[in-house]
C-alpha cells in the first residue's frame, strides 16, 4: 500500500510543484493550481483527470477509482484509494496529473 509520503517523494520531485496544507489538507499544485489533494483521513487522494474520461475510468476499476464529491465534477478531478495502488501506478497518476497543469514547455522538458 502507498501512503502521503509516497505522492510527497514523487511530487516534489516535479518542476514547479509547491506542497501546501490548505484546510487541514495536504495539496500538490503549480501555481494556483492544485493537481493531487490527500483526504484528510490520508486513505486516498483526489487527482486531475480529464472529466470528459472520468465515468470510463470509475467504471472500469470501481474498487479503487471514485467520483469526487459533487461540488468537485465541475473540475478535471476523480480520486483513489491509495489501498488499491502501487508505487508504480501512484507515480504514473501523480506525474500524469502533473503533466495536465503544468506549461506543456515544461512537461516536455521532464523524462517520460
Amino acid at each position: 500500500m502507498v501512503g502521503v509520503e509516497d505522492v510527497r517523494r514523487i511530487a516534489r520531485s516535479l518542476p514547479r510543484t509547491e506542497e501546501k496544507l490548505i484546510r487541514d489538507r495536504i495539496k500538490f499544485r503549480i501555481g494556483p493550481i492544485v493537481y493531487v489533494a490527500i483526504a484528510r483521513d490520508e486513505t486516498s487522494m483526489g487527482f486531475a483527470f480529464p472529466k470528459e474520461e472520468r465515468a470510463g475510468l470509475v467504471a472500469s476499476e470501481p474498487e479503487k477509482f471514485f467520483m469526487p464529491a459533487p461540488s468537485d465534477e465541475r473540475f478535471n478531478w476523480v480520486q483513489v484509494w491509495f489501498a488499491a495502488l502501487d508505487v508504480t501506478e501512484l507515480e504514473e497518476l501523480v506525474v500524469d496529473a502533473w503533466r495536465m497543469c503544468v506549461p506543456k514547455k515544461v512537461s516536455a522538458a521532464y523524462p517520460p
